[in-house]
């Protein structure tokens, strides 16, 4: 009985930190470089992401069949939420010749490819 209450205290703890079902990443991006997510077939994502860094960081989506969408500014210290349509990819592109950091939260599918672009 002991074990069966240690387990599910356990399984409450882990469920309520959120760990189950999401991707937690602290990305670092080299100047003029790109942080790709999700450049592969996968199905809807969301993203909570913050710029921790000192630069300002342009993110855009990214369909696998071509073009690009939805560019938006994000400031430092600023966070936004971002869904993404299934088989695109979410680009975080560091256009400063600094260093940047972001967090990511990232729910939903998560067989995500995972890359850097110059």
């Amino acid at each position: 009985m002991k074990k069966i209450v240690v387990l599910f205290a356990l399984a409450i703890t882990t469920a309520s930190c959120g760990i189950i079902g999401s991707l937690n990443s602290n990305t670092s991006i080299k100047p003029n470089e790109s942080f790709v997510l999700g450049d592969n077939n996968h199905g809807v994502f969301k993203t909570h992401l913050k710029n921790e860094g000192v630069t300002v960081l342009k993110i855009y989506k990214a369909p696998i069949a071509g073009g690009t969408h939805s560019p938006q500014l994000v400031k430092p210290q600023e966070t936004i939420f971002v869904k993404t349509e299934k088989n695109t990819a979410l680009v975080i592109e560091n256009t400063e010749n600094q260093y940047a950091s972001v967090t990511l939260k990232v729910k939903g599918d998560l067989n995500l490819g995972m890359t850097y672009k110059n």
